[in-house]
């Protein structure tokens, strides 16, 4: 139980008058309006039959012979604690009166001219920063934790202004929440934060227009005024070098428009993405990358966008100088399909190839092993041949891919890898190996079975 304390003193000293207090009352008496202590006696009425000549000489008598022991130390300790800390009593003036604040204040230089590698960061961000978004997972909502940090979902990402009429580029993983529920097209899985030239953030719904899993990326769109969209600047990937600076804007933690700066450190890595694929030709930086940057841009020096931010190496969640982001070159291939199709459409053989494992159980060991045709597939028109067995029960090994216009195929995966240069309708030159035969065998690429 607790009891407020208060600044008066209501006993009054007057000779002859017999009190009939309880410990609860004298207590209350006792105590200020500032701190709570805990109610550790009885509230049973006691009887004062002696006379006084001042209050200090009954509280004291009242002490002694009524309250308990423990009561009574409690009592004087909160006493004194009151007397102490009352606010009426001033503490005691530190420092050195012999000095004034002009004296010890230093003298206040000024800034100055940015230096002309700053100057052009400055403007590089000031001039792309509004090509920049932030994304919100409608299906998400951001929770404010015990020590009062508000925790950004992981669905709360970035992303760019891609044209004039209010198309978004992100990855696929920061509206990957919304998307597992299977949005039709011009559904809203998103809420987008479009930065105004005064500096006011404008939300508007953002509509799926397209999604790609297999490249982490995904094209929204805004109804937002034509006036308010700036357009981000697309660069060449394919000329990038190492070492070369480059920047990141992006949304990290929930802190819109934040810029990093480094290098780029490696190219034609590989991405594993956060929808479950690998990404080849990913370009690898040592600027930070954090939990909201996905989708957000990677610049050059000259502010063109170089990639879309989309995965960082971690063991703590947060950035250790290893980011990556997927090469301009493949966000121009899949976003202008994701716009005019809402999919986007990939060359293939469309024939069944041997995982590596079964592969490699056959004794191949490099290239590609053919193990199925249809047969009404472009594949069995060029002459190419599957696994079979014979009558005997013996199996006979069907093609095996080992070069695509020249560019080796060691397995399964890096066919696949290969064929993602190329679109629907290109001929391109199988180099096979069939039996103890070599032959090139000419084919024209169809889309690729989802």
């Amino acid at each position: 139980m607790q009891m407020l304390a208060c600044n008066s003193w209501p006993l009054q000293s007057h000779v002859g008058l017999t009190f009939f207090l309880g410990r609860r009352e004298l207590l209350s008496s006792l105590c200020s309006n500032y701190a709570p202590i805990n109610d550790a006696v009885s509230s049973h009425p006691i009887t004062l039959k002696r006379t006084y000549q001042d209050g200090s000489k009954l509280v004291s008598e009242v002490m002694r012979y009524s309250i308990p022991s423990t009561t009574r130390r409690m009592l004087l300790t909160s006493f004194f604690l009151y007397l102490g800390y009352h606010p009426s009593r001033s503490a005691q003036a530190l420092g050195d009166p012999s000095v004034t604040v002009k004296e010890v204040t230093p003298a206040v230089l000024p800034s100055g001219p940015l230096f002309p590698n700053e100057e052009r960061i400055v403007q590089l961000f000031e001039n792309n920063t509004y090509s920049v978004v932030n994304i919100f997972d409608v299906t998400l909502r951001p929770q404010l934790n015990v020590t009062g940090v508000v925790e950004i979902p992981e669905g709360n990402g970035s992303g760019v202004v891609w044209d004039g009429q209010g198309h978004i580029v992100t990855n696929y993983h920061v509206i990957g929440n919304a998307l597992s529920r299977n949005p039709g097209p011009g559904q809203v899985v998103a809420r987008v934060n479009v930065l105004a030239s005064e500096g006011i953030q404008k939300n508007f719904e953002g509509k799926l227009i397209g999604a790609d899993r297999a490249k982490d990326l995904a094209v929204l769109k805004v109804d937002a005024p034509e006036d308010l969209l700036r357009p981000i600047k697309v660069g060449q990937s394919a000329s990038l070098r190492v070492g070369q600076q480059c920047l990141a804007i992006g949304n990290p933690f929930g802190f819109d428009h934040t810029l990093t700066a480094g290098v780029v450190s490696g190219l034609n890595r590989d991405i594993f993405s956060q929808t479950g694929v690998t990404i080849s030709g990913g370009v690898q930086t040592d600027a930070a990358i954090n939990p909201g940057n996905s989708g957000g841009p990677l610049l050059d020096s000259k502010g063109n966008l170089i990639g879309i931010n989309t995965a960082i190496f971690t063991q703590t969640g947060t950035s250790a100088g290893v980011g990556f982001a997927i090469p301009s070159s493949t966000v121009l291939k899949i976003v202008p399909q994701l716009i005019q199709f809402g999919k986007v459409a990939r060359a293939g053989l469309n024939v069944d190839i041997a995982p590596d494992l079964v592969a490699n159980q056959l004794n191949v060991r490099n290239g590609a092993l053919i193990l199925l045709i249809p047969g009404n597939s472009l594949a069995a028109k060029a002459g190419l041949l599957p696994t079979t067995r014979g009558f005997a029960g013996n199996i006979i090994l069907g093609d095996i891919i080992v070069a695509v216009d020249n560019k080796p195929v060691k397995s399964k995966a890096e066919l696949y890898k290969v064929l993602d240069d190329y679109n629907v309708g290109d001929k391109v030159i199988l180099k096979i190996q069939r039996g103890s035969e070599s032959l090139e065998l000419p084919i024209l690429l169809e889309e690729k079975n989802s």
